[in-house]
């Protein structure tokens, strides 16, 4: 009888919403769940696909220092198409190595000029897959040089002087200068030298020309040219755009500077910290691990020279808003390479690096590391609140050097909120991991995802059993859609991707109380760098654009709240019986979620159509005496799954906002086929 009344209950819903034809969504706005933490959105951020050499650091020059394993590796010494084979076999421009002198920027050039006139000895830098050049723009060049002023004697008119040229794709000098070294007083000391000029046109694909004219012995280091455009206009700094497009996102926190660069290939190409602070000149060089990784898209003329460091990493992370997240070699190499670890009883200085890094980051400006912050120029504290411990490390070898990491810094600073690894798959190691860290009452465990679609849409419920009471806490660090395969180049960030994402966060958001910080992974991407695909942003030397996923996460982002509430969902086919907590049903592919936002008096719904027709649905309100009587609604949407946004359409897949009316306390309207759907409700009380 019982289950005879139950099926008669479910038949007579399957009816009413059937005859309705549609299904139907109830939030209850009085009722919050947990607070939604101000971490929940973030980016992460690795110097990969030129993300930072090449990308959101300005420098114009590749090998500014000739310290890659080709010292001349983007340059070309020129000369005139006349010359002779006694000119190209002429030992005029030598790189010299003083190993012995200077270990960290070993490598300089010796030019020797014997009444050179202007064109007939020259260097030219290719710059990152060209240059980026504006038209109008004032261009900072500097460099470092030294000579003896003994090799000038008597040659009053004839002193070496460099003529500075901007050169277009064509050919074209599209700029130019002159740089006059200070001969005066000299004696084999090393002095900083800077001029600059403007350029006359625009191009994307520019190269850099030194014209070498006079006599004499000049000793060159340290080439650079920046544009002054750059974000706060701060010289040397970051390319404005790509920080502008982050800061438009108010992301909760960043992560850096990897990913893999933490790892390295080997602990010899580790990600250290220290080695990049202080002046530019003396941050030491690495070779890039994404410039041999993958196969068939080899990049050896990617390196780190860490003009962006982690002093410039805790500045942009202030700069936009969001909380510092740095990431710490935990004494293992990635374990995909080479498997190489450092033995327990070596972990020693590791360990030292993270209590040092902390002090950097918040000491006082008489500490040893708090000083060196305050004579970069910051002599307040970052305020740095979490670290991680290794970046996808697995195995009970990552466990035993976690816990040495945890107990020395909880020893000294016992708020720090500590990110613990979880391998690199969710559904293998992943198990062993996440019993461990909880057990050891990590702060944050970090799940990562490359999947295809498919998985992000059926594992939108994967956090709604998961313990409420635990103290660890999930941090999505890094998930993408792959519409190929994982490392496959013919990845896209098309709007398939996107679309089971936003459907994937509806779950995230769901389970705030969980999940406190999410991120989508890799950042960046270089239109004729990259070696990974997909992306979230993609660029070229002038421009740069939001992919279909980067909206997603924009949304997200900016329509966060402060607390999620009760979202029950009835869809028109499936689950008759509502469940106690709000869940989407895959049977029509409908996925929500909600919060309310304290600060705004607003209610903030997310429901994404993942069916490739429109959807008629009811939005109940209870809980509130009163709401507003009209909606700001908010939709990504595209009919093509295939679509991607690009550098000539960026806005193929871009939001579009409206005003709805509500009739009492109800919203009554279709949502269209593929579609992510934000509607934003004032609340009156």
């Amino acid at each position: 009888m019982k289950n005879l009344k139950l099926f008669i209950f479910c038949n007579v819903l399957f009816l009413k919403f059937a005859a309705q034809g549609q299904a139907s969504f109830t939030i209850q706005t009085d009722k919050p769940i947990a607070d939604v933490a101000s971490t929940m959105w973030g980016i992460f951020f690795e110097d990969i696909n030129l993300g930072a050499d090449g990308g959101i650091y300005a420098e114009l020059i590749k090998n500014r220092s000739f310290e890659f394993t080709k010292p001349l590796m983007g340059w070309k010494i020129t000369r005139p198409k006349t010359s002779t084979y006694s000119d190209f076999i002429a030992s005029d421009i030598l790189v010299v190595n003083q190993q012995e002198q200077n270990k960290i920027n070993p490598h300089f050039i010796r030019v020797t000029l014997k009444n050179h006139k202007k064109g007939d000895l020259g260097l030219q830098n290719e710059g990152f897959r060209g240059m980026g050049i504006k038209k109008d723009l004032r261009y900072d060049f500097s460099v470092l040089y030294r000579t003896s002023p003994a090799s000038f004697k008597n040659l009053r008119g004839l002193e070496p002087k460099m003529h500075l040229e901007l050169v277009s794709e064509k050919g074209e000098t599209i700029g130019s200068g002159v740089f006059e070294p200070n001969l005066v007083g000299l004696d084999l000391t090393w002095q900083k030298g800077e001029t600059s000029f403007v350029a006359t046109a625009t191009d994307s694909k520019a190269k850099f020309n030194i014209w070498f004219e006079g006599t004499g012995v000049i000793d060159l280091d340290f080439i650079s040219l920046f544009p002054t455009d750059t974000w706060k206009g701060r010289k040397g700094g970051l390319r404005a755009d790509m920080i502008q497009i982050l800061a438009d996102m108010k992301p909760g926190f960043i992560r850096f500077p990897g990913g893999c660069i933490v790892e390295g290939f080997n602990l010899a190409q580790r990600y250290q910290w220290k080695n990049t602070i202080g002046k530019v000149e003396d941050r030491q060089l690495v070779i890039n691990r994404w410039n041999t990784e993958i196969a068939n898209r080899q990049t050896p003329d990617y390196y780190q020279t860490f003009g962006l460091g982690f002093f410039e990493y805790f500045q942009m992370a202030e700069d936009i808003g969001a909380a510092p997240l740095p990431i710490v070699n935990c004494g293992m190499a990635c374990q995909f390479n080479t498997c190489e670890i450092v033995p327990i009883e070596q972990i020693g200085p590791y360990v030292q690096d993270a209590l040092d890094l902390i002090e950097f980051a918040n000491g006082s400006a008489i500490s040893k590391w708090g000083k060196k912050r305050a004579d970069m120029g910051h002599p307040l504290p970052f305020n740095l609140k979490m670290m991680g411990i290794g970046n996808e490390n697995w195995g009970p070898q990552y466990l035993e050097r976690l816990g040495i990491f945890q107990k020395a810094i909880k020893a000294k600073y016992p708020d720090m909120k500590l990110v613990c690894s979880s391998g690199v798959f969710p559904d293998e190691s992943f198990n062993f991991l996440d019993s461990a860290v909880r057990k050891m009452k990590g702060e944050f465990f970090d799940e990562h995802y490359y999947q295809n679609p498919q998985w992000f849409l059926d594992n939108t419920h994967r956090y709604d059993s998961y313990d409420r009471k635990s103290a660890t806490k999930v941090f999505a660090g890094e998930y993408a859609a792959q519409s190929d395969h994982v490392v496959s180049t013919e990845n896209k960030n098309n709007w398939r991707t996107a679309i089971a994402e936003a459907a994937f966060m509806t779950g995230l958001e769901r389970n705030a109380d969980v999940v406190n910080m999410a991120s989508y992974a890799p950042l960046f991407a270089h239109v004729d760098g990259w070696q990974w695909t997909p992306n979230l942003i993609w660029v070229d030397n002038l421009r740069s654009f939001g992919s279909a996923n980067y909206q997603v996460q924009k949304m997200f982002s900016t329509n966060k709240g402060t607390q999620i509430v009760p979202i029950n969902h009835e869809p028109l086919l499936g689950n008759c019986i509502p469940k106690p907590k709000v869940q989407s049903s895959n049977l029509d592919s409908l996925y929500a979620s909600s919060t309310i936002d304290k600060n705004s008096s607003e209610v903030i719904i997310k429901i994404v159509n993942a069916l490739g027709k429109s959807q008629a649905i009811e939005i109940n309100l209870v809980g509130n005496k009163q709401i507003s009587s009209t909606a700001r609604v908010i939709v990504l949407q595209n009919d093509n799954l295939e679509a991607v946004n690009s550098l000539d359409n960026p806005m193929v897949v871009a939001p579009k906002e409206q005003t709805i009316e509500i009739k009492g306390k109800k919203i009554s309207l279709n949502l269209a086929a593929y579609s992510f759907s934000i509607f934003k409700i004032k609340l009156n009380e």
